[in-house]
């Protein structure tokens, strides 16, 4: 896979796991609204999608070694790559109940950042349990860490 499309793809595979998930995590734990997680979901797949696109495409210009072709590969891979698979996170919500939506969700998200990091890890010729591990900690963290906002949020704020 040529390095564009790989920063694109990796980059923003794990951004939408990582932010969409804290997000409906967060969302649900502090409203319980199929209509706020959807919509939080949404946003999410534009706006950071775009952020992350604009933030890799200035990292890549900042480093002058790519060629104008690669930057541009680089940013439009990772806003269609976030916008797509922070967007996939809409389908259990659809699907199934609310909360149990959520479960599926975080499945979904952490058997796919998994299999990434088992992929790059055996790529970068390390021990797949050390880069998978560090991977999900980061992952389980930020969503404990949302779904506890959440429930705090609601408790503060309703």
């Amino acid at each position: 896979m040529k390095h564009s499309l790989k920063i694109g793809f990796s980059f923003g595979l794990t951004s939408a796991i990582i932010t969409t998930l804290g997000l409906m995590v967060g969302l649900e734990a502090g409203t319980s609204s199929r209509l706020a997680v959807i919509g939080g979901v949404i946003t999410i797949a534009i706006a950071d999608a775009f952020s992350d696109a604009l933030g890799i495409h200035i990292s890549e210009e900042s480093e002058n070694i790519h060629t104008t072709k690669e930057i541009w590969t680089s940013t439009l891979a990772t806003f269609s790559f976030k916008a797509v698979f922070a967007l996939m996170f809409i389908i259990p919500v659809i699907i199934f109940e609310l909360s149990a939506a959520i479960v599926v969700s975080v499945a979904i998200g952490l058997l796919l950042l998994c299999i990434l990091s088992f992929v790059l890890a055996k790529q970068q010729q390390e021990p797949p349990w050390k880069i998978v591990g560090e991977h999900l900690l980061i992952a389980v963290v930020v969503i404990t860490i949302t779904h506890y906002l959440g429930l705090w949020i609601n408790k503060t704020f309703s």
